[in-house]
């Protein structure tokens, strides 16, 4: 019994007509009584009444209708689904992230790609940083990436921007209602902070910026997260360096005030391994060149 079989069974059933059915098929029409002998011989039963008048579906042919429908839709939808494998349509790309500018391009991007390609799982693993980040995707553990370079060798990446930062303080906070504050206005305040371990951009740009204002900072807490860093300064545990996307993120007791020295503080990209072979991370990868333009720095 093969799927050749079915698809002669349904053809006949639906024409009730061996002619037509082995014009539908573009067969000869004794290879279709063939093959429609085959499958009753397996079956151990008639499939047609035939006369020199008609053919029609005895019991057993009835009864085999639906089934062999339901194999021909499950074979056309196997078929489908290895031809858009093949094509990169289907698959699943694991896409590390950290910080409000991750959320903040991964929804643009995930958008995307799930209208696009509905077949394209982007998995997506958020608290790593871009020093982790670019670590798993050389180690492979990752398909995909928000990363900040200069990146390991092997890397690809795609910049998306250029990245500033400002600082987050208490609403009531002496200097919230400032326009603009600079780093050197900061030296005696606590501050909240991505840990080390991370590899956060945001936490190096701090340090570098604390570091030229002569004086490291005194870090009160470190938090996992932009959404618990900026719970701990409404809750006035410090102050925090984020970055400018973050203003989206409101939060009672939290004001965004501008720093002086925030511009440019470091490059965001989307980074890849250059000998990652995946089609499905190469229609992402289209996806993204198209809806995150490449900034020339």
């Amino acid at each position: 019994m093969e799927l050749r079989h079915f698809t002669a069974f349904i053809a006949v059933a639906e024409e009730l007509h061996f002619g037509r059915a082995a014009e539908k098929l573009h067969v000869a029409q004794p290879a279709l009584s063939h093959m429609i002998r085959s499958l009753e011989k397996e079956l151990g039963t008639p499939l047609f009444e035939r006369t020199t008048r008609r053919v029609r579906l005895t019991s057993s042919g009835e009864a085999l209708l639906e089934p062999a429908r339901s194999i021909q839709v499950q074979v056309d939808g196997a078929r489908r689904i290895a031809r858009a494998a093949q094509e990169g349509e289907v698959g699943r790309v694991r896409v590390g992230f950290g910080g409000t500018s991750g959320y903040s391009i991964l929804s643009l991007l995930a958008r995307e790609v799930a209208r696009r390609h509905p077949g394209i799982s982007l998995e997506l693993h958020p608290r790593t940083y871009s020093g982790d980040a670019a670590l798993a995707l050389r180690d492979e553990g990752m398909d995909l990436a928000i990363v900040s370079p200069p990146v390991p060798a092997g890397i690809d990446v795609h910049v998306i921007r250029e990245e500033r930062v400002m600082v987050a303080m208490p609403s009531d906070h002496e200097l919230a209602d400032r326009e603009m504050v600079s780093m050197g206005e900061l030296n005696d305040q606590a501050f909240i902070s991505y840990p080390a371990s991370h590899g956060s951009k945001v936490r190096e740009s701090m340090m570098r910026l604390c570091q030229q204002a002569g004086f490291l900072p005194h870090i009160a807490q470190e938090a996992p997260d932009p959404y618990s860093l900026l719970a701990l300064v409404g809750a006035q545990v410090g102050i925090a360096v984020v970055v400018e996307s973050s203003q989206h993120i409101r939060i009672d007791g939290v004001t965004y005030v501008p720093l002086e020295e925030g511009a440019s503080a470091f490059t965001l990209a989307l980074g890849w391994r250059h000998s990652n072979a995946s089609t499905a991370l190469a229609r992402v990868l289209e996806i993204a060149r198209e809806v995150l333009p490449e900034v020339e720095l």
